[in-house]
């Protein structure tokens, strides 16, 4: 594993995950970012606490990472469209992410990841929890990886977002916060094992929220095993569970892990700013036989 010498790094006693200390966000070093690059690449996901960044800051340490991806959906900060606003109000009920997930999966070139800052957090409610896709891969028995090096999938924005129109019953529960359903028209098909572009190490590529089919099934034959699969990659082993404080950050990768955001904070209000950082094109994990 890597040695650091210009941040402290705390792995998590799980399948994912690091905590990184000794460093201010606002202004770190070239080394530090570098260090930082490495251990979100060794760890998948990490997490800062006590990061008090302006917007302005947020976006320049983001830009460090690459491209900014402005979101289509979700409602931008005033005054800054780089930065998505995930809320929740102390009268809603429906949380944003409540499911098992990656993001953008549903681009061509899906995103690398996400960097989230929490603004307002209830006091130990709104965790987020992450789980591996190495370990899930890795996880299988061997007649399902062979099995699943050979297929690809169909990814879509289009029913997570597409149907966030006026006659939709959830429509009034989720408010302002997502909009611009004319907006998802986004269809790609991936490998559904993917070799990390920055690890190169095997990963499973399905997710509840945007995963559709199997290249060559219909839904229908698909659905007993994406819901396998989606049961098989969240067992507890390969999970951690994020607790937020104000100030705090988490940087996940969205092509080696899933997330979902808990739910149990009815009444109170959550208030948090991503930026996602656009990625490169995912290549199978393994070449096709023949």
């Amino acid at each position: 594993m890597t040695t650091f010498r210009s941040i402290t790094v705390k792995p998590c006693d799980a399948a994912l995950g690091a905590f990184i200390t000794d460093v201010d966000l606002r202004q770190p070093t070239a080394e530090q970012r570098q260090e930082i690059r490495q251990a979100f690449v060794d760890y998948s996901v990490i997490f800062f606490r006590g990061q008090d960044l302006s917007p302005a800051e947020h976006i320049r340490f983001a830009e460090h990472w690459g491209k900014i991806n402005v979101n289509r959906f979700f409602r931008p900060v005033d005054g800054y469209s780089q930065i998505a606003e995930v809320r929740k109000e102390p009268d809603q009920t429906v949380n944003i992410g409540r499911f098992w997930h990656t993001d953008h999966s549903y681009d061509q070139i899906p995103a690398l990841g996400s960097i989230l800052l929490a603004r307002e957090v209830p006091e130990g409610l709104g965790d987020t929890m992450y789980a591996s896709m190495y370990a899930a891969y890795e996880g299988l028995s061997q007649e399902r990886k062979d099995l699943l090096n050979t297929l690809q999938a169909h990814h879509s924005s289009r029913h997570a977002f597409g149907n966030l129109t006026d006659d939709n019953p959830n429509k009034k529960e989720i408010g302002d916060r997502l909009a611009n359903p004319e907006a998802a028209t986004q269809d790609a098909l991936h490998p559904v094992v993917i070799r990390h572009p920055l690890s190169g190490r095997p990963a499973l590529y399905v997710n509840h929220d945007f995963t559709v089919r199997f290249e060559g099934w219909t839904v229908e034959d698909s659905a007993a095993l994406l819901e396998e699969l989606y049961d098989h990659a969240t067992q507890p082993e390969y999970t951690y569970r994020f607790r937020w404080e104000p100030g705090s950050i988490a940087i996940w990768d969205n092509r080696a892990t899933h997330h979902k955001a808990i739910n149990d904070y009815d009444g109170h209000r959550r208030l948090m700013h991503r930026i996602t950082i656009e990625g490169e094109a995912l290549s199978p994990a393994f070449a096709p036989v023949g």
